[in-house]
């Protein structure tokens, strides 16, 4: 990080890769993705643009964090003489000693989605309909000579 930006950077090194190969289904990957326009429920008033990370995770896996539809039990933290000391816990690993914990209900464990990971295949179609346009002026090219 610097005083104006933040760069992330996932390890790219060929040294680090094997089996690479291209992607040659960008386009018809990229059709199956479902962009959106929504709010989140947080935020009323601010419309954005993104995916849904269920959808996008049938398309690209790596992207996605979480499980759809994903709870978690929470309970209730009691000491000894079953005196609640804290609510909505998830449940702990390790409790002091005299204390329980009594499941109480469960809350979602949200999805996440890294849209830098869509970018590649992105590129790769981009690529693929370069590909065409060029092959189709070439023949409009040849035609109007012709």
């Amino acid at each position: 990080t610097s005083g104006t930006s933040t760069a992330y950077a996932t390890s790219s090194d060929y040294r680090l890769k094997e089996n690479v190969t291209g992607i040659t289904d960008g386009i018809t990957r990229v059709k199956q993705l479902k962009p959106s326009r929504f709010n989140f429920k947080a935020d009323t008033d601010t419309k954005v643009d993104g995916f849904l990370a269920h959808e996008a995770q049938t398309v690209v896996p790596e992207a996605v964090t979480g499980t759809k539809d994903e709870t978690e039990a929470i309970g209730d933290v009691k000491d000894a003489d079953g005196n609640v000391l804290e609510s909505k816990v998830v449940k702990p690993e390790n409790l002091a000693d005299g204390r329980t914990w009594t499941e109480t209900g469960t809350q979602p464990v949200y999805q996440g989605i890294d849209q830098s990971k869509l970018v590649p295949l992105l590129t790769a179609a981009l690529q693929e309909v370069i590909a065409k346009n060029e092959a189709l002026e070439l023949r409009v090219a040849a035609l109007e000579a012709g």
